[in-house]
């Protein structure tokens, strides 16, 4: 599937290269390939027990995308605990893996034990699938308390009554400000008052042309995402049967005619030639760093890269405005991570199942994890963690990923697809190529709903 536009964003991040390369993280053992008749996961099972002796001898491979050697190195040392609590267990690395590389294997007969992937789209197809095991009985077996897991990720990381992978570490979106920009303001907290200030922000030439905006509102700019917008408006995208609730849901009408004010009164023209000449999202020279743009929408992983690419910038973090009518909203925001599970063909399940649950419950693996990659740990236990490093800027969204307002886009098998056709719709919408508003987002309807139809759910 095509990743959305965070989630590709992250991809490049994370992958400069196609090549994957292996390494051994707890032992030099190698793992042979997958065999045929791969015994499926809780078969003749019995719930784990504590001792470590509860499991047989065993060599797994772990297939993981993190690249960066920091990252790299924080998953060897989480596993490295699981290798402590069961010495008779070796587990093989192998980093940069992307998505389609896992789906191949499977179909190929040639899989890993375990997999994670950084794109929650992919979920409800592999659930569907059986690309990844259900684990919901071995969950029971063991009787694993996924209450510990924020809605959020459950959410992200089930379909139709299956759970086929498990949250490992999630992001959570949020406002980033210029504190100096900001001239003593306080964070907006409704999106009348993100518009009024980032007009009164705004700093313009002679000519018109904007030397600073106090936020940019394009859909075309970096974050600017309907999934990351769609929790502070409180809008929904499908009906209760499943089809396109975005026609008639007012809450995206409501929040497109927000957005095109605040475009129209930028200019379309300036804002797009203010936006091209930006710098890169992912690079030192991100206008925010420069000062070129007062307020932005991002993740938490933006904390780290200002640590590391702009240490000197005094900002401040806070979460995203609601709309007006949806006060109750604040405080929470958009949310999804990255998940982890037992491929189909595994040959080693059972003690695959012990290293995904390991991972994804222990508290001192997430906070290993967190520490080094930034990103959210993901059990309530993690987040409220003594040795969890934190400060005010990176608390502001373990907060919002905590917040039961905060949400994510619900499991489809189309989602990838359903999103990207509204993006396409939203930049048409500020250009001004839309003349009737509730008539193109019929039409935006129509077309997942056709989608939906072709893909049998």
């Amino acid at each position: 599937m095509t990743p959305t536009r965070k989630e590709a964003a992250v991809v490049r991040r994370r992958f400069p290269t196609l090549a994957v390369t292996a390494l051994t993280a707890i032992a030099l053992t190698a793992c042979t390939a997958g065999k045929e008749n791969a015994p499926a996961l809780g078969a003749g099972r019995k719930p784990s027990g504590s001792a470590s002796t509860a499991l047989p001898a065993a060599s797994l491979e772990l297939w993981h995308g993190f690249t960066s050697p920091g990252e790299v190195k924080a998953f060897e040392d989480a596993v490295a605990g699981f290798h402590a609590k069961y010495p008779q267990i070796t587990v093989k690395l192998v980093k940069g893996v992307q998505d389609d590389q896992i789906t191949q294997a499977v179909r190929g007969g040639k899989v890993p034990d375990v997999a994670s992937s950084f794109t929650t789209d992919n979920v409800a197809q592999w659930c569907k699938s059986g690309t990844f095991q259900d684990l919901t009985p071995v969950i029971a077996q063991d009787g694993v308390d996924i209450s510990v897991i924020p809605e959020a990720s459950r959410a992200y990381t089930e379909f139709d009554g299956k759970r086929c992978v498990m949250p490992l570490l999630a992001d959570a979106y949020g406002l980033y400000y210029n504190k100096a920009l900001m001239k003593g303001n306080q964070p907006p907290k409704t999106l009348s008052e993100l518009a009024e200030l980032a007009k009164k922000l705004t700093v313009r030439d002679a000519d018109g042309n904007i030397q600073v905006a106090g936020f940019v509102p394009s859909f075309q700019y970096y974050e600017n995402v309907a999934s990351h917008f769609a929790p502070v408006i409180g809008a929904k995208w499908y009906k209760e049967d499943g089809t396109s609730a975005i026609g008639s849901d007012p809450a995206w009408k409501g929040f497109l005619r927000w957005q095109k004010e605040l475009v129209d009164w930028y200019g379309y023209d300036k804002l797009s030639k203010f936006r091209k000449s930006l710098g890169q999202e992912w690079s030192a020279d991100h206008p925010f760093y420069k000062g070129k743009i007062a307020m932005v929408l991002d993740g938490e992983w933006r904390n780290a890269m200002i640590a590391n690419e702009a240490k000197d910038l005094d900002y401040g973090t806070a979460p995203f405005p609601v709309a007006d009518d949806r006060q109750e909203l604040y405080g929470g925001g958009f949310t999804s991570g990255t998940v982890i599970g037992v491929p189909k063909g595994a040959k080693n399940p059972q003690a695959a199942w012990e290293l995904v649950k390991y991972l994804t419950t222990d508290t001192q693996a997430l906070v290993t994890l967190s520490n080094a990659v930034r990103n959210v740990p993901t059990t309530k236990a993690s987040l409220e963690s003594p040795e969890l490093k934190k400060d005010a800027n990176f608390q502001t969204f373990l907060d919002i990923f905590a917040h039961p307002s905060t949400s994510t886009v619900p499991s489809s098998v189309s989602s990838s697809f359903n999103q990207e056709s509204f993006q396409e719709f939203m930049n048409h919408w500020e250009a001004g190529s839309v003349k009737d508003l509730d008539a193109g987002l019929a039409e935006v309807d129509k077309r997942l709903d056709d989608k939906l139809k072709l893909s049998g759910s």
